[in-house]
Protein backbone atom coordinates (compact mmCIF):
# COMPACT_ATOMS: atom_id res chain seq x y z
CA UNK A 1 0.00 0.00 0.00
CA UNK A 2 1.32 3.45 -0.87
CA UNK A 3 0.39 6.64 0.89
CA UNK A 4 -1.11 9.49 -1.11
CA UNK A 5 1.03 12.51 -1.87
CA UNK A 6 0.70 15.34 0.63
CA UNK A 7 -0.18 18.84 -0.56
CA UNK A 8 2.15 21.69 0.34
CA UNK A 9 0.76 23.99 2.99
CA UNK A 10 1.78 26.84 5.25
CA UNK A 11 0.50 28.35 8.48
CA UNK A 12 -0.38 32.04 8.58
CA UNK A 13 1.87 34.39 10.51
CA UNK A 14 0.23 36.63 13.16
CA UNK A 15 -1.96 39.29 11.51
CA UNK A 16 -1.00 38.09 8.01
CA UNK A 17 -3.50 38.78 5.21
CA UNK A 18 -4.30 36.56 2.25
CA UNK A 19 -2.45 39.02 0.02
CA UNK A 20 0.67 38.60 2.15
CA UNK A 21 0.30 34.82 2.16
CA UNK A 22 -0.11 34.87 -1.64
CA UNK A 23 3.06 36.94 -2.03
CA UNK A 24 4.98 34.60 0.29
CA UNK A 25 3.66 31.29 -1.05
CA UNK A 26 3.38 32.13 -4.76
CA UNK A 27 6.01 34.84 -5.33
CA UNK A 28 6.13 34.47 -9.12
CA UNK A 29 2.39 35.08 -9.55
CA UNK A 30 0.52 38.35 -9.73
CA UNK A 31 -0.98 38.96 -6.28
CA UNK A 32 -4.62 39.06 -7.38
CA UNK A 33 -4.27 35.82 -9.37
CA UNK A 34 -2.43 34.14 -6.49
CA UNK A 35 -5.16 35.15 -4.02
CA UNK A 36 -7.83 33.68 -6.32
CA UNK A 37 -5.92 30.39 -6.49
CA UNK A 38 -5.60 30.30 -2.70
CA UNK A 39 -9.33 30.92 -2.37
CA UNK A 40 -10.12 27.95 -4.64
CA UNK A 41 -7.68 25.68 -2.80
CA UNK A 42 -8.83 26.72 0.70
CA UNK A 43 -12.62 26.69 0.68
CA UNK A 44 -12.58 25.62 4.34
CA UNK A 45 -11.35 29.14 5.20
CA UNK A 46 -13.77 31.01 2.95
CA UNK A 47 -16.87 29.10 4.09
CA UNK A 48 -16.54 30.33 7.67
CA UNK A 49 -17.95 33.58 9.00
CA UNK A 50 -16.50 36.10 8.49
CA UNK A 51 -15.29 34.71 5.18
CA UNK A 52 -11.54 34.58 4.80
CA UNK A 53 -10.72 35.25 8.45
CA UNK A 54 -7.40 33.59 9.18
CA UNK A 55 -6.73 31.80 12.44
CA UNK A 56 -3.31 30.86 13.76
CA UNK A 57 -4.32 27.20 13.62
CA UNK A 58 -5.29 27.30 9.93
CA UNK A 59 -3.69 25.13 7.32
CA UNK A 60 -3.40 27.13 4.09
CA UNK A 61 -2.84 24.91 1.06
CA UNK A 62 -0.48 26.45 -1.50
CA UNK A 63 -1.01 23.95 -4.30
CA UNK A 64 -4.08 22.38 -5.89
CA UNK A 65 -5.56 19.07 -4.74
Amino acid sequence: MTLPQVRRFIAPEPNESFQEIAARALPHEETAAAVEKLKRWNLHIFLRRPAGQLLGSDVVFVEPP
